[in-house]
């Protein structure tokens, strides 16, 4: 895989000096308990990355419920913990790896590809009798110097733009209910961006919680691969961010985020909304 490390190969390369550790453990409606948990125990010499704090912007009209955060404050945030060019980024998380394919995204969008997703995530690690403390790791100051890959990114007015066009796809990676306009506990409108087709983001995962093989994901989007762009989005643009990785290890290119994603969209009362199941065309 070439954005997932397993739990055996980070805990042989814990000692890397050029290893940096990011523990993204964050649960919705509970943003506090990510940080409380990380101070709890965590693997040793992980630093602590908050979802909304560290990886989201603050909350507007539009922009969506996790907007991207300001890239200056970001950067910085990145070099106070140590994050340079050299340095090989590990992202976890306990809840599939969602909150570390934001982060995993987020560095890669900022020109640094030596960021990977641990396999499996913290429980896994800790249910293994891999070592963990509650001792915080010194940080050594780096310098961070971004580098925006701005076709990584889709705003709402390109989406917008893109409706019904040939070659362009909508992947939307929440659960079936909520795109399909059947529930939606979280927005206030329930549906999905018109023409987009819907590939839970779980689904990237096996039954024991392990990322799947690149055959497994080609298979999930199957039918996509020849698609000119491919645009993914879901509730807030987190756990899009799994589904961009899941395309990656796929080898399918041409993907971009929208980062607002459905919470933004819905933000502008003239946008369209379907609801059911969308006929599966070729793209």
């Amino acid at each position: 895989m070439r954005n997932i490390v397993s739990l055996e190969w980070l805990y042989e390369h814990l000692q890397d000096p050029d290893l940096l550790i990011a523990d993204c453990r964050f649960a919705l409606g509970e943003p506090w308990s990510g940080r409380q948990d990380y101070s709890i125990d965590h693997i040793p010499g992980a630093f602590y990355v908050d979802l909304e704090e560290d990886m989201s912007g603050e909350k507007r009209e539009h922009g969506g419920r996790h907007p991207l955060p300001d890239l200056g404050a970001f950067s910085m945030r990145a070099s106070a913990i140590g994050v340079n060019a050299s340095k090989t980024v590990v992202a976890y998380d306990d809840q599939g790896g969602a909150m570390a394919a934001r982060l995993w995204w987020m560095l890669r969008f900022l020109g640094h590809e030596r960021v990977y997703v641990l396999d499996r995530g913290y429980s896994q690690w800790k249910a293994a009798g891999y070592p963990v403390t509650a001792e915080a790791p010194q940080a050594s100051p780096a310098t961070f110097s971004p580098k925006v890959q701005r076709h990584m990114l889709a705003s709402m007015d390109e989406v917008k733009a893109k409706l019904g066009e040939k070659g362009t796809v909508l992947i939307d990676s929440r659960e079936g209910a909520r795109y399909r306009g059947e529930q939606e506990a979280i927005d206030p409108v329930a549906g999905h961006i018109p023409g987009a087709r819907n590939r839970f983001w779980k689904d990237a995962l096996d039954a024991e919680g392990s990322w799947r093989s690149a055959e497994e994901q080609k298979e999930r989007f199957r039918g996509l691969e020849n698609a000119e762009e491919l645009i993914v989005y879901c509730g807030s643009g987190v756990t899009a961010c799994p589904n961009v990785l899941a395309l990656e290890e796929a080898g399918i290119p041409g993907v971009k985020l929208y980062a607002g994603s459905w919470s933004d969209w819905i933000s502008y009362e003239e946008n369209p909304v379907a609801v059911g199941e969308e006929e599966k065309e070729k793209a």
